[in-house]
């Protein structure tokens, strides 16, 4: 079955990893988002999250001209992104957005072009996403311990929209609970991205079982 496409889908390349059902709050004040930004939440359509290889997530002057020749320097990203939603967008002053998005689907980049004014465009291919696997027992206190922060989050009186993770919280599902992991771990991007590409949920939360073993986090 061909997947699903879409085609000139923006592009936000970001120092950070979107995992699907992850939270990313944005400040965007570059003229190349604004509009964009501003189109998608009016439309309701997505734009995809990339991690950045090469450059950074504002542009800067590379010199007279740098090696692109149009004034900025190059940057690269990952080929495996995340659809991103807005779910919260304001305005708090001229020429600044705050918004507050959801992660969707993970795609792949087909063709990519930087246009003019310095936005990526992709024709991208969605990806299936997580099969829904029940935690293991032997992979029960994973999910025992993020249970547990969330209720001592909870406990503590911070409102479900200010939690790092949003309900409903599916403590009985490998994907959803390796990403929630994999969100609150303090991971090289390289890594982060290694386990959001991974199609394989309950490896994913094998992986992320071994990380909090080293790290002596327990139920």
């Amino acid at each position: 079955m061909e997947p699903l496409t879409l085609t000139s889908l923006p592009l936000f390349p970001l120092g950070t990893v979107l995992y699907p059902g992850g939270l990313l709050p944005l400040r965007i004040f570059e003229v190349r988002y604004l509009d964009m930004v501003r189109k998608c939440h009016k439309h309701d359509a997505p734009f995809g999250v990339v991690a950045l290889q090469r450059g950074s997530e504002v542009q800067r002057p590379a010199g007279d001209g740098g090696p692109s020749g149009d004034g900025y320097a190059q940057e690269a990203f990952d080929t495996v992104g995340t659809l991103a939603t807005i779910t919260e967008l304001s305005a708090p002053q001229p020429g600044l957005l705050v918004i507050r998005c959801t992660g969707l689907q993970r795609f792949t980049v087909r063709r990519s072009e930087k246009l003019k004014h310095g936005l990526w465009v992709a024709d991208v291919a969605r990806l299936a996403p997580d099969a829904e696997v029940p935690v293991p027992p032997d992979l029960q206190h994973v999910s025992a311990a993020l249970g547990k922060l969330i209720r001592s989050l909870q406990d503590r009186g911070i409102p479900p929209e200010d939690l790092p993770m949003q309900p409903p919280y599916q403590l009985e599902d490998c994907g959803w609970v390796a990403n929630r992991w994999c969100e609150l771990l303090n991971l090289p991007l390289e890594i982060r991205q290694r386990m959001m590409v991974l199609d394989n949920p309950l490896l994913r939360l094998e992986l992320v079982g071994d990380m909090l073993e080293r790290n002596g986090i327990r139920a």
